[in-house]
Formats: C-alpha cells, structure tokens, sequence
C-alpha cells in the first residue's frame, strides 16, 4: 500500500481504474473482532452509486462501501510465478476445451455454445473467449435460447484469477441473477516430474489384460489404451450409464490415452474422487467388480491434461492415483509434451492435497453460472 510524505495511506484508483487489478485497504465493519483495517486484492469490477465491487483470484464478489476506503493503488495483473510452465489464460482455456469437446457447437461471435446432451456442465456451456459480437443482455438472451431449444439449463463457463480471464463478466452475471454453482481450479504443472514417479516395471503396454492384478509387490501395474473399455467405465463416476453423448465426448480430443489398473474382482464400491471432471453430480460405484483405479489423459502440442483419475476406496494410500497419472505422462513425454494441466472443484480436498504433493499450481479458476429460471 503506497503512503504520502505525511506517512497516510492514500486511496489511487477513481471509477476509470474498472478492470484493473487493484489493493484496496478498508475499515473493518464495526464491532468486528481482529484487526481495524481488512485488506482485499482483486479485479475492481464496478464503481457504482458509492459502492465498490472488488472481485478475488476465487472468484468472491467483495462489496466495499467507498466511505470506508483507507488507501487503494492499482497493482500488476498478476503476481510472478516461481514454478511451472509459463501459461496464459486464452491458451489453456482453448486446450482444456479441445481436451473436453461437445458433441455439438455453435459460434456466438467470438463465444461458443456447446452441447452433449447434458452430459457434464463443461460439455454443455458457453464458453465465452472473446466478444460475442452483440450487446451483452442480447448475447445472453442468445445463449438461454439455445440451450432451452435442446431442453438443457442455460450455463456460461467463465474465469477468475489471472491476467486476460472475465472477473467484469461474472460480476455482470451475478448482477443479472446468474447463479454461480460450481467453482474449480485450473492447476498446471511441468510434466517431467510427474513422469519421472512411474517405475518401468508398472506399466503393461496391452490393453487386453483386464484380469491382470497388482503384483506380489502390490506395485500398480497401469494398462494403457487408446479407448475406454467397459471395465474402464465400471470405475468412471460422472454417468450411471456412457450412452453416445458419453463416449463420444470421453473419447474425444487430438490424443487420448486411458489408463486402468485392474482390480481383484471384489465387490466394487462408490469410487475415490481424486481429480476427475469438475462437473457436478457424481454416481455410486456398481454392484461387480471394477478397476482399482483408471485416468485419462489427452495430449495436445506441449500439453498433456489429466481428468478422471479415480481409485476403488479400498485401494487409497497406495499411490494408485500417482501411478496412473505418471504412467500417463510417460506417454504424454513420448509424444513431445512437456507441461500439465488438470482441472479439480475447490471441494474436493484429497485431489488438491494429491495435486499439492505432484507439484501442480494454481493458475487460475473458472465458474459454472446458471441462468435463473433455468431448469437443473
């Protein structure tokens, strides 16, 4: 926070600074306990009849009353970063969707409206990188319109938390009634590392050993394989049942790799949500038997990006997880890529502490919104 000669803070932005990056240091709201002041740095997304609204890296609207301001100054974009693949938003935004297609597309100017018969929020969302070429109410009427025609909910997928993402957007979302329902974290990663935790003697290069179990070691022993099989689909949580719309959009993408490591033959249980699509509900585990665990990669120039990474419950703190995804990045390497990417719902505590240990950092976060009144 900058201070004058007389050694004050001092407020630096006015209502033109909307857009920018900015530290706002306040009042604490009266009788409050800990500290006077209360310090929020973020997107300033409006200025409005003497109100702020400040949005964070989250994606936290912070309404700030301007009669509380203490000092304010407009700060960088975005902090450096220590580790990891240099990355900007368009960039991976661009590959995260092509590593996750719809099964139908539209363009909306610079926007896309996809579709996959509703199968996860993703696949069924604008996706908005750049100008939808009309006034922003006309575009949204647009977007509930053609979702309502294919009897889906309405969702626009926007970002938060890194230099070029859409904080005036979501604000102007949340304005119009849009509710945000799901938040997840877009994590990266250098793939090398991640490669280097795969033993040789784990991997199995058929895909035709289903009844193959872990060693006497109980090391992982991870098929590889260009389609998902059945067994594969027993362990993937997001469907009860993988109609067209499923497969169509799990097996989609430049290039494609699944991973399964074979199970016992027990009775199966509700899986081990470990880093799979940040996309809403999830389904129980089948009455038979099933994978002790299975991943998904799809490789796309330098990039690799890992989704349903999932393990048998009754498999955890076995280093299953880890297994399939360097197992994974062994063949993303082998295809010339050379960074990570995955993408995990801030709820989901055991995948970002998993993720956390693989060294995968935080570059951004993106949000699901819903259009009110529109059907779930």
């Amino acid at each position: 926070m900058e201070f004058t000669g007389g050694g004050r803070l001092e407020v630096r932005i006015t209502p033109s600074d909307v857009g920018k990056r900015v530290s706002v240091r306040r009042l604490s709201d009266a009788g409050a306990p800990g500290d006077r002041f209360t310090d929020t740095v973020g997107v300033l997304t409006s200025w409005d009849a003497g109100v702020l609204l400040v949005t964070r890296r989250s994606g936290e609207a912070v309404r700030i009353a301007e009669s509380s301001l203490v000092g304010a100054k407009v700060v960088p974009a975005a902090p450096a970063r220590r580790r990891g693949p240099a990355a900007g938003f368009g960039e991976l935004a661009r590959v995260q969707a092509r590593g996750w297609p719809p099964v139908e597309s539209e363009p909306l100017g610079e926007w896309t409206l996809r579709a996959a018969g509703g199968f996860t929020r993703r696949a069924n969302s604008a996706l908005p990188l750049g100008d939808p070429g009309l006034p922003l109410d006309a575009a949204l009427d647009r977007v509930r319109a053609w979702y309502a025609a294919r009897g889906l909910p309405a969702y626009l997928q926007a970002a938060t938390g890194a230099e070029g993402t859409q904080e005036r957007l979501c604000a102007a979302l949340e304005e119009r009634g849009w509710l945000r329902e799901v938040t997840a974290e877009v994590r990266i990663g250098g793939l090398a590392p991640l490669a280097d935790l795969a033993s040789p003697a784990d991997l199995v290069p058929s895909a035709d050993l289903a009844g193959l179990a872990p060693d006497a070691s109980g090391a992982a022993r991870v098929t590889l394989s260009r389609e998902p099989d059945e067994d594969w689909f027993r362990r993937y949580r997001r469907c009860a049942e993988p109609g067209p719309e499923v497969r169509a959009v799990v097996t989609g993408g430049p290039s494609v790799w699944f991973a399964t490591v074979p199970g016992t033959g027990g009775p199966d249980r509700a899986p081990d949500p470990v880093g799979g699509p940040a996309d809403g509900p999830t389904t129980g585990g089948p009455a038979d038997g099933g994978p002790a665990a299975i991943g998904r990669c799809v490789i796309d120039g330098r990039w690799a990006g890992f989704m349903a990474v999932e393990v048998d419950p009754a498999r955890r703190r076995q280093g299953l997880a880890t297994a399939v995804m360097a197992a994974l990045a062994r063949q993303a390497l082998a295809e010339g890529a050379s960074a990570a990417w995955l993408q995990v719902e801030t709820d989901n505590a055991p995948a970002r502490a998993l993720h956390d240990r693989l060294g995968f950092t935080i570059h951004h976060h993106y949000h699901h919104f819903r259009a009110p009144g529109s059907g779930t």
